[in-house]
């Protein structure tokens, strides 16, 4: 696969996905790492916020931003997370298939969907990316495609079970 398309199995370096995995239970689990509410520390600074579903919404709410002014219809990512030293939103979206299905198709959506998340957060003047998590389903041949388009598309990317922490700016825990 090609960069940006794959992940290690090192859940000290980053986050193993195994099935559907809560984000702030997972960090708040590693070392140096406190969760207070959707906010993350390490090492008691605040690192970064967490924004699931909804969450994102009420968020902009307190920045006073009408998500209706800018998109016409909630998109509900499965977390969305807000780093603050590199000042972007994360966009995780976690896709798990044992058979074909609609998430075929979910994955041709990125393009569209990181221009909405840009539309939507460009009032916060930050930075946007959009990254699937995907588990071993989409490493068949007839997924190659799809996946070469992903990572065609500028601040869209993808890993297997997989998120290292480096890549959206988290501290890599001290062994």
């Amino acid at each position: 696969m090609k960069e940006g398309g794959t992940g290690g199995a090192n859940t000290k370096t980053g986050l193993a996905f195994e099935g559907k995995v809560d984000f702030l239970t997972f960090i708040a689990k590693q070392k140096d790492y406190k969760v207070k509410g959707n906010a993350i520390f390490y090492k008691g600074e605040e690192v970064a916020k967490s924004f699931k579903k909804y969450g994102l919404y009420k968020y902009l709410e307190t920045q006073r931003i009408d998500y209706k002014k800018f998109i016409s219809k909630k998109l509900l990512p499965d977390d969305a997370i807000f780093v603050i030293t590199n000042n972007t939103f994360f966009i995780l979206e976690i896709k798990f298939q044992k058979v074909g299905g609609s998430t075929d198709e979910k994955l041709q959506t990125c393009d569209f969907k990181i221009k909405q998340y840009r539309k939507l957060l460009a009032q916060l003047n930050v930075e946007v990316e959009y990254i699937y998590i995907l588990n071993d389903w989409f490493k068949k041949s007839e997924y190659k495609d799809v996946l070469d388009y992903i990572i065609s598309i500028k601040g869209c990317s993808y890993y297997f079970n997989y998120l290292p922490l480096y890549k959206i700016g988290l501290p890599v825990p001290e062994k």
